[in-house]
């Protein structure tokens, strides 16, 4: 019985020591890089490691606190907290970037959206079938999702390569205006009609029959307000922490990138699976419990909270910084767009898929990643 109980408090004192202990070493971190200046070697490297166990960090004490304040403010608070990690890393390297106009905005964006929509949505097929042979889903609540990520995508990414404001994909004044209100405005309705007017269309269409040897997540049980206190500080330092290592490290990272001899495009990447993760995780969690529908509105509500609220940020911040966003997808990316957007459209407007669906959804964000490293 001892023995029993031991286990428990081992875990509970080791989950206490990764709370405290990452962002006192994050804060540690970025204080000593302030004297060091990190540029090459383990003084590059050390900080790379820290900043991504503090996004991590992050994103679980937001995970805390949204649970604690409920919906719909516990989506908002974690949708917020990915936001500035985010545009803090995307506009970070736009302050260093060595150019008039900076893509790296509409590259995370791009990376995010086929990182969700194919890779995401694929795996979590793939898991699910695992358990049954037909995924089952809410085919209202996953149209719904699809719907506003294939709005909020088009209009920042798509449209911006067929204006005639600015040359070639470049955003003028007025394109970074609207797609910055528009995708706001349509974040905001979506977030109300998923936690309050139609929120039935969002829920599990039953509860799984059996967990296997899955545990049960401790924050299916709402937190105490000492431990949602303790969460909000925590996130507050982990989020300094961020900014402040996203600082330190956007030139030495753009320079490694070029001495690699890499393309661009891979700063987006990097940065949308660093953001993407912890809720890409859960969401696979998720369809392993079969519980499809749950994982879809993880995986592509993230994808709408990353452009819809990333897009109006950046756009501000470039319109103060007086830096040009290049927005449109070249002809190569429009492509994958499009592609991604019928193949998502077949898979999830009909309520249920199969493992053909999902080898098609990995397949094609195969090719993006093939194609993002410069085949």
């Amino acid at each position: 019985m001892q023995q029993a109980d031991a286990a428990p408090r081992r875990s509970k004192t080791t989950a206490n020591l990764r709370m405290l202990g990452i962002p006192a070493l994050a804060i540690a971190v970025l204080l000593l890089g302030l004297e060091l200046h990190p540029k090459h070697g383990i003084l590059f490297a050390i900080p790379v490691v820290v900043l991504v166990l503090a996004v991590l960090e992050a994103v679980s004490h937001a995970e805390l606190v949204s649970y604690r304040v409920g919906e719909p403010l516990g989506a908002l608070v974690l949708a917020v907290c990915v936001t500035i990690i985010e545009a803090s890393l995307i506009i970070m390297l736009m302050l260093t970037h060595h150019s008039e106009v900076s893509s790296v905005a509409r590259d995370t964006v791009f990376a995010a959206f086929m990182i969700v929509v194919n890779g995401v949505v694929g795996v979590c097929i793939f898991v699910n079938v695992r358990r049954t042979s037909i995924v089952r889903f809410q085919k209202a609540g996953a149209s719904a999702l699809l719907a506003t990520v294939l709005c909020l995508g088009s209009l920042s990414l798509v449209l911006p390569a067929f204006t005639h404001g600015s040359p070639g994909a470049i955003a003028s004044r007025p394109e970074l205006v609207f797609a910055g209100v528009t995708s706001l405005v349509l974040y905001l309705v979506f977030v109300f009609v998923q936690t309050i007017r139609h929120k039935d269309q969002f829920e599990p269409t039953a509860l799984p029959e059996d967990t296997e040897n899955d545990t049960v997540d401790v924050l299916t049980h709402r937190p105490t307000r000492r431990q949602a206190i303790r969460a909000l500080v925590l996130l507050g330092i982990c989020l300094v922490a961020v900014v402040g290592l996203a600082e330190e490290l956007s030139s030495p990272l753009e320079r490694e990138i070029h001495t690699l001899g890499l393309p661009e495009a891979v700063v987006g990447l990097v940065i949308a699976l660093l953001v993407l993760l912890p809720e890409s995780v859960t969401a696979v969690r998720a369809a392993r419990r079969d519980e499809m529908q749950t994982s879809l509105n993880l995986s592509l509500g993230s994808a709408v909270a990353s452009i819809g609220l990333t897009i109006p940020v950046v756009a501000f911040a470039s319109l103060l910084m007086h830096q040009q966003l290049a927005l449109g997808l070249s002809p190569q990316d429009l492509v994958l767009f499009v592609m991604t957007a019928i193949l998502a459209s077949i898979t999830l407007t009909s309520g249920e898929a199969t493992v053909l669906q999902g080898a098609i959804h990995v397949v094609v964000f195969l090719a993006f990643a093939f194609l993002v490293f410069g085949a």
